[in-house]
């Protein structure tokens, strides 16, 4: 099998030639277009997963040698979550060679952020089962870059941390509410308020629920952090 001239151009950015074409276009793949003769990518990204997260810990490790498993484990969450591996997957282009079925392609699926991650993961799996364990650690660390060297040392998801907030000052735990939904079908903006038993508030508009429950809590998280200095 031979790569179409625009899967050569997403080999050269992400640093690796196939041995083995077929495993990047399976990794590229989407359900909404398998079939008997294609397989898709869930496969793959199930493998990429695993092999993300051993890459991430290695790397961690290495950079804190003395990081207590306690310091470790938000770090390590903040580098291989959905919203990071689809950061990556965006900036690479992912979007741009993934193969989709109609009803997906029609419905904005080259920029849900559910896909881009998987297909992301799924990259990985393909690069480690066409040049091994180094070939695949090396194109990670290559792509998350700076992100393993700037993680936070508190990087818990906004949600999580905002919830371990006010329970420790007695408060159930946060309410999120969908304000506005605007834009077409296949672009949508949500505006999600995230509200404590209190009565503070924040409001963020993203593409999706998910994005926007996070940038909620992580606004109302810091005002509230704010008001105790």
């Amino acid at each position: 099998m031979k790569l179409s001239s625009d899967l050569k151009a997403f080999s050269r950015r992400i640093g690796h030639q196939f041995n083995k074409p077929e495993l990047l276009v399976q990794a590229l793949t989407h359900p909404s277009l398998s079939s008997p003769t294609r397989a898709d990518n869930q496969r793959l990204e199930f493998l990429g997963d695993r092999v993300l997260g051993l890459v991430m810990a290695d790397a961690l490790l290495a950079a804190d040698p003395a990081a207590t498993e306690g310091r470790l484990a938000p770090r390590f969450n903040a580098l291989v979550r959905r919203e990071a591996c689809a950061d990556v997957a965006r900036e690479i282009g992912i979007g741009d060679v993934l193969k989709l079925g109609r009803s997906e392609m029609l419905s904005g699926g080259r920029r849900k952020e559910a896909l881009l991650a998987d297909a992301m993961e799924a990259v990985i799996a393909a690069v480690y089962r066409d040049g091994g364990f180094d070939a695949a650690r090396d194109m990670v660390l290559r792509l998350w870059g700076d992100r393993i060297a700037n993680v936070k040392s508190d990087a818990r998801d906004p949600k999580t941390a905002l919830q371990e907030w006010a329970q420790a000052r007695g408060q159930q735990p946060p309410r999120y509410v969908e304000i506005a939904r605007e834009g077409p079908d296949h672009a949508p903006r949500f505006t999600i308020e995230a509200r404590l038993e209190s009565g503070e508030s924040a409001r963020a508009t993203a593409a999706s629920k998910r994005q926007g429950e996070q940038a909620a809590a992580r606004a109302l998280l810091a005002r509230m952090e704010g008001r105790e200095e």
